[in-house]
């Protein structure tokens, strides 16, 4: 048996390696899934008492109207910005020369340009950059939503941020009305998460079938990259694939190290994908061509009994701390090393909720209740504390009416499995 037949021997998966994306995955009415999420941001707004949002977060902006320029350059850069008020005009502030690109978005009213408050935009003339830029902000926010409003900000710098708490307003951090208003999902916004995940179960199955010793870590993740562009996606948010003892402790990112026979390979996709959705599933393959040892057969098989214990638990009603105290306990010689979330909650992004292990909760966790509509992401991470090899499992999933369903549909290996 050569290395490609070992790589395409589990059932079904030459049918995903092979699989050309469908284009019934992009029949979404995005006009619908941008009114609904907009819609969210007033809803929450309004529950908390924010009069506007003033959002830098390239993922908070598309999430809220849609819009989409440079996503990662703008997560550093404050170039561009937008302005959601409760009542009244929404007002994106664009990066130079881009106002086109988002003047067809039927949640913006109006596009001006930025007006750039960082020090490399200003260099030591920032003060007085700022200092403008909250005026110019302070007229919009007077206009609309009076001299006394409460105003929700996020990811600016400092100088900034007091220089609009200057103009009398109260400010005030719209992470909660924004991440609050991401949990929830539409059904038409889960048509854009499992297009996402479609695409990203192609890529993965590219990348395994890929799988060969002599290749670098980096090579072989370069095939998710490529499958992933290609079918629309964004970008890779992190840099989590890892081979042999570099898989343990896991979040080390992803070398020029050189992938030996027999060894297992980790990978959390972290894709930000099709319409600007997460897809988030972790999955650890074995680089053949022999048989995966016993060892690396326990590492997988209590990751997985991990994952679907806890994902078990989870549905409608149930609290964030019943579901940390029944959830699966970690043996002791893997405790060190475990994942430092239980699951979480994913749509554009990583987000809310977090939840904890047990051990954990009273210092770190927070309660809730699982709420329909949310997305759900059920995580697993086996190490020894002492050494050796790591195995990563995790699966993206929808909480139901009733319970949860399972959308990340890649399989896990068979031969891993194996008793």
């Amino acid at each position: 048996m050569t290395q490609l037949d070992w790589h395409q021997d589990a059932p079904g998966l030459d049918d995903l390696v092979m699989l050309d994306r469908d284009p019934a995955d992009d029949e979404i009415d995005q006009v619908a899934v941008r009114g609904y999420r907009l819609g969210r941001v007033r809803s929450e707004m309004e529950r908390y008492g924010v009069d506007a949002c003033l959002l830098f977060d390239s993922v908070n902006m598309r999430y809220a109207t849609g819009t989409r320029n440079m996503q990662v350059f703008s997560s550093r850069n404050p170039a561009r910005y937008l302005f959601v008020p409760l009542d009244g005009p929404v007002v994106l502030f664009e990066f130079t020369g881009c106002e086109h690109l988002s003047a067809d978005l039927e949640t913006i009213d109006e596009i001006r340009p930025a007006t750039t408050a960082s020090f490399v935009a200003a260099g030591d003339a920032i003060a007085g950059r700022e200092r403008l830029w909250a005026r110019e902000i302070a007229e919009l926010i007077r206009t609309h939503c009076g001299p006394t409003a409460t105003v929700g900000i996020e990811r600016v710098n400092a100088g900034a941020a007091m220089a609009l708490a200057g103009e009398g307003f109260t400010i005030v951090d719209a992470q909660q009305p924004v991440e609050r208003a991401r949990a929830i999902k539409s059904d038409e916004e889960l048509k854009c998460v499992r297009s996402s995940l479609r695409a990203t179960e192609i890529a993965v199955g590219r990348l395994r079938d890929a799988i060969r010793p002599g290749l670098t870590e980096q090579q072989l993740w370069s095939v998710l990259h490529q499958a992933v562009i290609a079918q629309g996606g964004d970008y890779v948010e992190t840099r989590l694939l890892n081979s042999g003892e570099r898989t343990n402790p896991w979040f080390q990112e992803t070398s020029g190290r050189v992938i030996q026979p027999n060894e297992l390979i980790a990978l959390d996709t972290d894709v930000v994908g099709c319409h600007g959705y997460y897809s988030d599933f972790s999955r650890t393959f074995h680089a053949g061509p022999d048989e995966p040892t016993s060892a690396q057969r326990e590492l997988y098989r209590l990751a997985h009994e991990q994952v679907h214990h806890n994902m078990a638990i989870i549905r409608p009603g149930v609290s964030f701390k019943e579901y940390s105290d029944r959830a699966w306990d970690i043996p002791a010689r893997f405790e060190a090393h475990r994942y430092y979330l239980s699951a979480h909650g994913t749509g554009m992004t990583g987000e809310y909720p977090y939840l904890y292990h047990h051990r954990d909760y009273e210092h770190a966790g927070y309660d809730g209740v699982f709420e329909p509509n949310m997305t759900i992401c059920v995580e697993s991470f086996i190490g020894a504390d002492d050494g050796g090899e790591g195995v990563k499992l995790e699966q993206h999933c929808l909480v139901t009416e009733t319970g949860l369903e399972v959308l990340s549909t890649f399989p896990f290996e068979d031969a891993l499995l194996a008793p």
